[in-house]
């Protein structure tokens, strides 16, 4: 079966392998597996030791978004989120349920966020302290702007979290050179070809020891954790994990290294992204993002105006031809939405986009 869904994603058989078998989270040889991995997200994520540190939370990646909302912004203190996706509208739910005030931009859902978006509402609000942002949005497609942004936001020292769930690895962000940001989170089973189960924050060190003791949740405690490793050793965790799913992200990484790390994923996630981008509009359907703002992580089409379509018959034959795509979409008009990334590449695509022409043709066929 091709999984083609922004997540979890298509692992390779060697990450896959990795999980047969029986770990102890506490045991000192995984405990070496564990600190080591923390070690290796830092320097993906560009962060400096000492300044920044991996902080793991077991769970989906609203999990973790929760935990930094909770970690680094005060109850009751205001955050503003740039409204353009399904995701920007689940971070508002997390925080106001965790007692932030919510400040929310509504922009639209066919663009990326940038600068000039965000600093009227700042300028608006001066007791603003901090931006919440989603950097690719899968509900539709778009990548916000992080970097300018964060350039935006340090400027005039208002604070950062970045969501980069279905980013992270692929899309440009060095912690080094942004230090308005308190903290990037994402999973393991997204743009880095791990299987699902974990969370990570790389947070700075300093923002996490100022925002102790705010978070209003343990489990949810991102400063918390940080404690944790200073006391207990980093290959320590303080709740039980998902352990095998910890063993195969230690091999996910070394394939994304193997690869050549963010440049090499990056290309080709960007050419399973143009040649599906490209083979759908050829095939007669159409896009729901203009090409210059299609992000190389998911592709978004309309469904077919045909009123014979109907969505869950389709994914369903699709998958009778090997190709699984989400039975669900986020945005306000019907979409089909096609993932780009895991372990594929764009012969896969094109085997993917001659399914759904065959697919759709035939159901229409049947319905007439």
């Amino acid at each position: 079966m091709l999984l083609l869904i922004p997540g979890p994603v298509q692992t390779r058989p060697e990450v896959r392998a990795a999980m047969a078998q029986d770990i102890a989270p506490w045991d000192r040889d995984f405990q070496a597996v564990y600190a080591r991995i923390r070690e290796r997200i830092l320097a993906v994520a560009g962060g400096t030791p000492g300044e920044h540190a991996t902080l793991p939370l077991q769970g989906a990646g609203h999990f973790v978004t929760e935990a930094a909302i909770r970690t680094f912004v005060a109850p009751g203190a205001k955050l503003l989120i740039p409204m353009n996706g399904a995701y920007a509208q689940r971070m508002a739910r997390l925080a106001r349920e965790a007692g932030r005030v919510v400040v929310e931009l509504p922009l639209t859902d066919t663009r990326g966020a940038v600068a000039e978006d965000i600093l009227p509402a700042l300028d608006a609000d001066p007791s603003i302290g901090s931006v919440a942002m989603v950097f690719n949005e899968t509900g539709s497609g778009i990548v916000n702007d992080a970097g300018g942004i964060g350039d935006a936001l340090r400027a005039r020292g208002t604070r950062l979290i970045l969501d980069a769930v279905s980013a992270f690895g692929v899309l440009p962000f060095r912690l080094d050179q942004h230090p308005e940001c308190d903290a990037l989170v994402f999973t393991s089973g997204k743009c880095l070809e791990g299987m699902p189960g974990i969370g990570f924050a790389v947070a700075r060190i300093d923002r996490a020891d100022a925002c102790a003791g705010q978070a209003g949740s343990w489990s949810l405690d991102l400063s918390d954790v940080l404690v944790h490793a200073r006391r207990s050793g980093w290959g320590s965790i303080r709740f039980t994990p998902p352990v095998q799913a910890i063993a195969a992200f230690d091999v996910a990484l070394d394939l994304y290294d193997a690869e050549g790390g963010q440049p090499a994923r990056f290309a080709r996630y960007r050419a399973n992204a143009d040649a599906l981008y490209d083979g759908l509009a050829a095939i007669g359907l159409r896009p729901y993002l203009e090409k210059r703002h299609q992000g190389p992580v998911i592709v978004t089409i309309h469904q077919p105006a045909d009123p014979r379509f109907d969505l869950m018959t389709f994914v369903e034959a699709l998958k009778h031809r090997g190709v699984l795509i989400s039975n669900f979409y986020n945005t306000a008009a019907p979409t089909l939405r096609i993932g780009a990334i895991g372990a594929i590449t764009t012969d896969d695509i094109r085997r993917a986009v001659a399914a759904i022409g065959a697919t759709l043709e035939d159901m229409l066929a049947k319905a007439a």
